[in-house]
């Protein structure tokens, strides 16, 4: 498993989190992902076969662009 951590700026309350679950949720691969709407960071586990590349752009395609 692989850890990447990201900073997405458009972050701000809870329904963001829950929209951000929910793009990633349902990647084959991510196993889990914890959203800090304080600090503006997602965490997500994975595996290797999913690049960080493709995490950033399902990110900014449900528009919460990450770094």
């Amino acid at each position: 498993m692989t850890t990447t951590m990201l900073h997405a700026p458009s972050i701000v309350c809870g329904g963001c989190a829950s929209a951000i679950k929910k793009a990633l949720g349902d990647v084959r691969g991510i196993s889990q992902v914890d959203v800090d709407t304080t600090n503006k960071k997602v965490q997500i586990e994975h595996d290797e076969r999913v690049p960080r590349a493709e995490i950033i752009s399902i990110l900014d395609r449900a528009g919460f662009p990450a770094s």
